[in-house]
């Protein structure tokens, strides 16, 4: 009989004091066998109560192991897990999802069935208030998540990226880890590397899990904004992406910005707003009547957030590591 492979879970943290207990409330109630499984945590220097709410949980659960993380950074985090990790598999788990109770089970049976080099599921985004409703809605569109596959989850089969990802812990360290520098994107990142190198990715709805989207509109626009820096520092560190997509609300408002100032006066910046105002109702119409008038409207103004914030985000990335690579 084939042994059950060790698993180590490894979860990044920094000032997560909402959402730390009640995910590892879902980690800890994997169906996956108990003693096979180490839970290993990366707190970047929390400043609230998460180090206080860990240690408590740690003494409930003998799994639960706390490691320093001094560069705070996520991917670094996950580099020092991967130092410490005894696991033969590898999976990583973000704190601000919850994880359907088979999750590292599926995981490490669509690895071994596939015969794939990393494995997740896409998100199944939740949402607690109107503007995150709004925020799941607009998820579930090509406005809102760029017709990204590994955002629908019901889509399955081999991709360029899946968030987070389960690995073979000897593999991910033969990759060299993580990139410690990549503050955002580290996951599509540490794909590129895996399909460059001949590599397979491949998404599965078996591989089921909650995410909760930010709360404000502030907190989205900044989100979006890092996703596209980050973004824009793979693209220059690699010389190139995968896949487009992630270009293309760059090279919108590139568009966008062309428009209103090169052709000044002509209407056209006009014309493209309008148009895109138009089309974006229509969709949030689609995506979010179910919700009701307030969330429909959220929605509608979501889509721009998403689009002029990621496509910044992108600029400024390319302008910053285009002039001084950190890698």
């Amino acid at each position: 009989m084939v042994p059950t492979p060790l698993v180590t879970i490894a979860m990044p943290c920094l000032n997560e004091e909402r959402f730390i207990e009640g995910c590892l409330a879902s980690v800890r109630e994997q169906t996956y066998s108990a003693e096979r499984i180490e839970i290993l945590v990366a707190d970047g220097g929390s400043t609230d109560a998460t180090r206080a709410i860990l240690g408590r949980v740690a003494e409930q659960d003998a799994r639960i192991r706390v490691i320093d993380n001094p560069d705070r950074i996520q991917a670094a985090g996950l580099n020092r897990i991967l130092e410490e990790a005894k696991g033969d598999v590898f999976v990583r788990m973000d704190v601000h999802c919850e994880y359907a109770s088979d999750y590292v089970e599926k995981c490490v049976s669509v690895l071994e069935r596939t015969g794939a080099d990393n494995v997740g599921g896409a998100p199944r985004s939740r949402g607690e208030t109107p503007f995150q409703r709004a925020v799941c809605a607009a998820l579930r569109s090509p406005l809102g998540a760029g017709g990204a596959p590994q955002w629908n989850p019901d889509n399955e089969g081999f991709v360029h990226s899946v968030p987070f990802g389960t690995l073979r812990r000897d593999y991910l360290r033969s990759l060299g880890g993580f990139d410690p520098r990549a503050v955002t994107n580290e996951d599509a990142e540490l794909n590129q590397r895996v399909i460059a190198r001949g590599g397979r990715v491949y998404l599965s709805p078996e591989i089921v899990f909650s995410y909760y989207p930010r709360a404000s509109f502030s907190g989205l626009a900044r989100q979006y904004f890092r996703y596209g820096y980050g973004r824009a520092r793979t693209l220059v560190k690699h010389r190139g992406l995968l896949n487009p997509r992630p270009a293309l609300p760059f090279l919108a408002v590139l568009t966008a910005l062309a428009s209103a100032t090169v052709l000044r006066g002509s209407g056209v910046a006009t014309g493209l707003a309008v148009a895109y105002a138009f089309v974006s109702l229509i969709e949030a119409c689609r995506v979010g009547h179910k919700e009701g008038l307030r969330v429909t409207l959220l929605t509608w103004l979501v889509f721009p957030t998403m689009l002029i914030a990621h496509g910044t985000g992108f600029g400024a990335g390319l302008l910053r590591y285009g002039l001084a690579p950190d890698w």
